[in-house]
């Protein structure tokens, strides 16, 4: 089976097995499996041979991940690759006695070793197209010749200036040696050039590649690049062109040196020399979970600037802000723009440049996989206001239409192509965890009604009720049926679709008056399964604490911890 089709099958949660969080400490996991061990033993349920055997079972699912989470060695592999990881699978060659970290680092290198393996089977095509269009008739003559409406025609006159088409292929010939054929067209008002290259790099040692390229242009060309690792925090690239032109030799150099000066920030200074002048520019560059910005500075011949550009994450919207101001000998720039993440492998991005002399420029973007189709739009020669509207506020209109009329049904479309594909993957998986939470449930009954009696007497954490699958957003605002027994099992009836009852895991759960569910999906729990694959779903929990109702909403993922009493519906006395 291919990894695609291995990523939609579900597999046992540890953590959230035992209840226990993912930096828990042994003390911690002790306790869980203790618990459990309490609860599920099956020499507890031995006077019921039905019973015993899903206690036994469900016991070695609880053993099972305390002895993965309990041994440093097992549960640093389950961290990085999950359960799939503990299978020989060329963790052979891992010896038992290396620590967490130095298996990590064992991982990393299986997984380069397959990265270049995968490599060599295909070929790694990437490119851009860069279609430029000069729209300044659109309002140059609004501005300026709106006097002579004699001579103006009524649509503007739009016109593609010029074109890019770059692309590139790769041919690994050995794991150290790789090929690389490139090739771009360019056309600019009219004129054209070409060319192609072609490289190839070696990877000399761990800590360095040599790279050799030539191709035919202007001209032939002939070049060499070096990369070296100088220390664990610093790395050098340099390299050297010769062009052959008509008038003779041009050689060019660029030389990089970057150090790692935190765990977040890289520092770079680049030397360029040649025909067309020579810079020296320095460039720091921060990178954070929220922010990642960019100051260079650069001093030569014939340019020099200052720029700055800071980006916001967004990635619980898919989404990144970006401004950058940009001052030098050529004038000044000033960019604000957003990138949106459409899918896994493809995104869009609008820009808005502000420019003196450059005028205003709107950039659309569109990357899908390896493949870049750049739009730049030269609006108007002069920084009016507008240019700047249209420029703003058509691309976010756009994008709201066309989000609502063809993004938003493909997604769905997709979404529920994926949860049918899930179910059918996992269907005897799926039918499995229900018979086994229904199992568990009834295993439970015997602590559940000891846990919730103690809770009563002291008028601590009572469940009342608790639902659990594909319930409404607001259902915290609707006082749930009270339960009047000792809870029901997951096949019982629902006022929902889609929804089981799960009063009596959640009761058992609770410790010394007090709930605590992790930050994770709640069908991992013992007495839990997943009533409704691939949907959105909510877990709603009633409970009496001092005498006083509650209710609480949550949805799945989201941590919760009870009493709340902000959940506070009614007062009993």
């Amino acid at each position: 089976m291919d990894e695609e089709g291995e990523s939609i099958l579900l597999e046992d949660n540890y953590y959230q097995l035992l209840n226990v969080s993912k930096t828990a400490s042994l003390e911690e996991i002790n306790s869980a499996y203790r618990r459990f061990s309490r609860m599920f033993h099956p020499d507890k349920h031995s006077t019921d041979p039905n019973k015993q055997k899903w206690a036994e079972q469900i016991f070695n699912k609880v053993k099972e991940a305390y002895e993965v989470l309990s041994d440093s060695h097992k549960r640093a592999i389950y961290d990085t690759l999950g359960k799939r990881g503990l299978e020989v699978d060329g963790w052979e060659v891992i010896f038992r006695t290396r620590t967490p970290r130095e298996i990590r680092e064992e991982y990393e290198r299986l997984k380069r070793e397959r990265e270049e393996r995968r490599l060599q089977q295909s070929a790694n095509p990437r490119g851009t197209i860069t279609l430029s269009i000069n729209a300044t008739d659109m309002f140059t003559k609004y501005y300026d010749e709106y006097e002579i409406m004699e001579e103006t025609t009524v649509i503007p006159n739009i016109e593609v200036s010029g074109m890019t088409i770059q692309q590139s292929i790769d041919a690994p010939v050995t794991l150290r040696n790789t090929m690389t054929l490139s090739g771009n067209i360019s056309t600019q008002n009219g004129i054209g050039t070409g060319s192609i290259n072609m490289c190839n790099r070696h990877l000399s040692s761990e800590k360095g590649w040599t790279e050799v390229e030539c191709g035919i242009g202007n001209g032939p060309l002939l070049g060499v690049k070096l990369f070296r690792t100088l220390s664990r925090l610093m790395f050098l690239n340099c390299g050297t062109v010769l062009q052959f032109t008509s008038r003779g030799i041009s050689p060019s150099f660029v030389s990089t040196l970057a150090l790692q000066l935190d765990a977040h920030s890289v520092g770079y200074l680049t030397y360029r020399a040649g025909n067309q002048g020579s810079s020296m520019t320095s460039i720091y560059v921060r990178d954070s979970e929220k922010y990642h910005s960019n100051t260079a500075i650069q001093i030569g011949n014939p340019h020099s600037f200052i720029s700055f550009n800071v980006m916001r994450k967004l990635p619980q919207h898919d989404l990144k802000l970006r401004l950058a101001v940009k001052f030098g000998t050529f004038g000044a720039i000033a960019e604000y723009g957003a990138e949106k993440k459409v899918s896994q492998n493809s995104s869009v991005s609008a820009a808005v440049m502000l420019g003196v002399p450059s005028g205003v420029m709107l950039k659309l973007k569109w990357t899908c996989s390896s493949q870049t189709i750049v739009v730049p739009i030269h609006l108007c020669e002069e920084v009016m206001p507008s240019p700047v509207f249209y420029a703003t506020v058509v691309p976010l209109v756009s994008w709201m239409i066309l989000k609502k009329i063809v993004l938003d049904p493909i997604a769905r479309e997709r979404q529920e192509r994926e949860r049918q594909r899930s179910m059918e993957a996992n269907f005897e998986r799926l039918q499995e965890m229900q018979r086994q939470a229904r199992a568990t449930v009834e295993l439970m009954r015997e602590t559940y009604s000891r846990i919730r009696s103690h809770e009563d007497k002291k008028k601590g954490l009572v469940i009342l009720k608790a639902l659990y699958g594909k319930l409404p957003a607001d259902t915290s605002s609707h006082v749930i049926p009270e339960q009047t027994g000792d809870g029901v099992s997951p096949e019982s009836p629902s006022p929902y679709s889609d929804v089981i009852d799960v009063t009596i895991p959640v009761q058992c759960l609770v410790k010394d008056s007090r709930l605590e569910l992790l930050e994770a999906s709640k069908s991992e729990l013992p007495g839990f399964y997943d009533p409704c694959v691939g949907e959105d779903k909510h877990l709603t929990v009633q409970y009496m604490f001092h005498n006083n109702l509650h209710c609480c909403t949550v949805p799945d993922n989201q941590a919760i911890v009870l009493p709340r009493n902000n959940h506070r519906i009614k007062n009993r006395s």
